[in-house]
């Protein structure tokens, strides 16, 4: 009897654990990835009591193709309900209070089809337009008195040119001709009849703030109207609002990051690199306007990426971090010293994505992301707990989800390496599992512990379908500090996909992978870590998805649109010390010997990547008889899909590829997946 009563406690502890996964608990579909919404940052009233945000939506399937539907709204803080300002048929952008509270300024084209700002008063009323530039307005401030507005624009071509263009000779000359942006101020109780007063610098603008009592304006330059020049060369220069004189304020080498003005006008902060080999934003410093002494605030051998700052007053600054998978927000004094940690995010299970602080500085709006939310508003007053404000996507806790957790292993030199895990739903460690590798591009950047499913590394979902999913830090990331970042420099798939390959190894011996069923996805760096494994280390997976991805480091250098940015930050030395180094460290070198599935996609008109880097691997793979590659490009994107149609495609594809060669583990010279995919997409076919 006894062991009855103990079968019988069995079983139901079975079905109580079981119901728990199924009832009402169904996993994270394509569906509903594909579906959720996100949160833009909030700005927060003059008198702390309101917030405004954006909400945007991802179109559907049967819309037309485009990117999200965004929707403004208003809240109050104490009362927790949000109100729209206007939804996606304005195509509004850009909206800040006024200073006085009153209205809100916003970016809208309308019927005459030139970018302006305007205002709608808070309470609600008619839109009124308050600048009237003669070409699109970029970017905008207004002055802290609310009496004058300063934008950016690019001034049209000339009207010769205009003629040669409608005429046929509107030839392209490439990286020559080019239009910087220029800073104009124009007095808003004046009207539109308002002639704009330009500020004369010398090269483009990339942004400009201004500073507490509207005397003077922060602004970054760099020599022209290219990204990379923008990426590389952007210096600050503060400028006198009244005379319109300026002067280089800032030091920086490399990358730049935010900048603002001290309370009190007389110094400037700034975060950027630490040199010019440097691949990210990771240090904070501030810099006396007058005498340029300059301080890096930054903990020595900080262990970490500073990624924002700003004042909280005139002797202390706030700024966020990066440390490993986790965020944290810090405070120390503007004469350096030991920081505070604030908010730590390994406490907290948090990821903080944004932080915005009232005029007084005692209300906090912080964007927040979780391992099982991809983002909300919260409040805080920067002492006791948090709370949540918005429920962007209640679906997620109608969903089951698998378990994230970091983990860490040592690589074959003995450095740690750290990343992340998801678990397959009823994860049982007896068994073993097909596993996915998701590898970040950059390579400057990092996974943290929160919200990591896109359209094109969808972990939840492949969790939900019995995978095993890791996102990895590897070396030359960011969060762990400089030299661990530039691990990666003058060294390409060198240490840093060794690492990844060491992780293959240790996910499969102690974490349930499966070594006869490895893939891997990745875009653009993590695109060119995904060739690398179908060629190079072709015996480690069995199918790899390759998004906008690197295939011939020679060619690419010779075809990217931030060539300055990839000779200081990845390559250290120019090509032609580099080319036999670059031509080994590429994975068309390797294709004769792929035994990989390897699919390879992006979009059709992307300038960071030149698309022929996705035409080289396919067709050095075809020629030498590869018997399971697919080519397919996205017409109209660029380095990443922005409409949904492509997203929808990624997806379903991707999920497609593995389910066939590593899930169900099928032979690389048996047929491939079929081609046409469409009854996947959602369509409604009745229209």
């Amino acid at each position: 009897m006894k062991a009855i009563s103990i079968i019988k406690s069995i079983l139901l502890i079975i079905l109580l654990s079981t119901s728990v996964i199924t009832v009402g608990q169904e996993p994270l579909s394509v569906q509903d990835l594909l579906s959720l919404k996100f949160c833009s940052k909030a700005e927060i009233s003059p008198n702390g009591e309101n917030i405004i945000y954006t909400v945007g939506t991802p179109r559907g399937p049967n819309e037309k193709a485009g990117t999200s539907h965004l929707v403004h709204y208003k809240m109050n803080l104490k009362q927790k309900i949000s109100q729209e300002i206007f939804n996606d048929s304005i195509q509004a952008s850009s909206t800040m209070w006024s200073p006085d509270g009153k209205w809100i300024s916003f970016l809208y084209k309308d019927k005459v089809g030139i970018r302006q700002v305007w205002i709608t008063p808070v309470a609600g009323g008619e839109i009124k337009q308050i600048t009237n530039s003669q070409t699109n307005i970029l970017e905008y401030q207004l002055s802290p008195d609310g009496e004058s507005v300063a934008f950016k624009t690019i001034q049209s071509n000339s009207d010769k040119q205009k003629e040669l263009n409608e005429r046929g000779y509107g030839f392209i000359f490439f990286e020559e001709n080019i239009r910087n942006a220029k800073i104009f101020i124009t007095n808003i109780n004046e009207g539109l009849k308002a002639t704009p007063r330009q500020i004369i610098l010398e090269g483009h603008v990339t942004g400009f703030k201004f500073s507490n009592d509207g005397k003077q304006l922060a602004a970054g330059v760099c020599p022209q109207n290219l990204i990379d020049q923008k990426y590389m060369f952007t210096k600050i220069f503060v400028i006198d609002v009244k005379s319109g004189s300026s002067h280089l304020v800032s030091k920086n080498e490399g990358k730049l990051g935010n900048y603002e003005i001290s309370p009190d006008g007389n110094n400037l902060l700034y975060t950027a690199a630490l040199d010019i080999n440097d691949a990210a934003v990771s240090q904070v410093f501030i810099v006396n306007i007058l005498n340029g002494t300059m301080k890096n605030l930054t903990p020595v051998n900080f262990k970490g990426h500073v990624t924002w700052a700003t004042f909280k007053n005139n002797d202390k600054i706030y700024y966020l971090s990066g440390e490993g998978v986790n965020t944290n927000l810090n405070e120390v004094s503007v004469q350096g010293g030991k920081r505070e940690i604030l908010f730590d995010g390994n406490k907290n299970k948090m990821a903080l994505k944004n932080v915005v602080i009232s005029k007084a500085g005692k209300q906090f709006v912080l964007s927040i992301s979780k391992v099982d939310d991809r983002i909300n508003l919260y409040t805080w007053n920067g002492k006791g707990s948090i709370e949540r404000i918005t429920d962007i996507n209640p679906i997620l806790s109608e969903r089951k989800l698998g378990k994230q957790e970091p983990f860490q292993f040592k690589a074959r030199d003995g450095q740690e390496v750290e990343g992340l895990i998801i678990y397959p739903l009823g994860y049982d460690a007896s068994k073993k599992y097909p596993l996915i590798m998701y590898i970040h591009g950059g390579p400057e950047s990092h996974h943290d512990n929160s919200w990591n499913n896109r359209y094109s590394t969808p972990g939840q979902v492949m969790s939900g379908k019995g995978y095993l999913v890791a996102y990895l830090n590897y070396r030359a990331s960011t969060g762990y500090g400089v030299a661990y970042s530039k691990q990666g420099l003058g060294d390409p798939a060198g240490k840093e996909f060794d690492d990844i390959a060491d992780a293959i190894d240790y996910l499969c011996a102690q974490k349930g992978g499966d070594a006869n069923r490895v893939g891997m996805a990745g875009g653009s760096y993590g695109g060119y870590a995904s060739a690398w494994f179908a060629t190079y280390y072709t015996k480690k997976v069995k199918a790899v998805c390759m998004f906008v991805g690197i295939s011939n480091l020679i060619s690419k250098r010779g075809t990217t649109d931030i060539p300055y940015e990839e000779m200081y930050v990845h390559s250290g030395k120019p090509l032609e010390e580099q080319w036999q180094m670059n031509l080994q460290r590429s994975p068309v070198y390797y294709a004769h010997q792929s035994k990989t599935a390897t699919l390879i996609y992006g979009g059709a008109d992307d300038p960071r990547v030149h698309p022929t880097q996705s035409m080289e691997l396919y067709r050095r793979m075809k020629v030498n008889k590869h018997p399971a590659v697919r080519l397919v490009q996205y017409p109209g994107e660029g380095h990443g899909n922005r409409k949904q149609v492509g997203q929808i495609d990624v997806i379903n594809r991707q999920i497609q590829w593995f389910d066939w060669y590593v899930k169900d583990n099928k032979s690389l010279s048996g047929e491939m997946p079929p081609l046409d995919i469409s009854d996947s997409y959602g369509l409604d076919w009745s229209h």
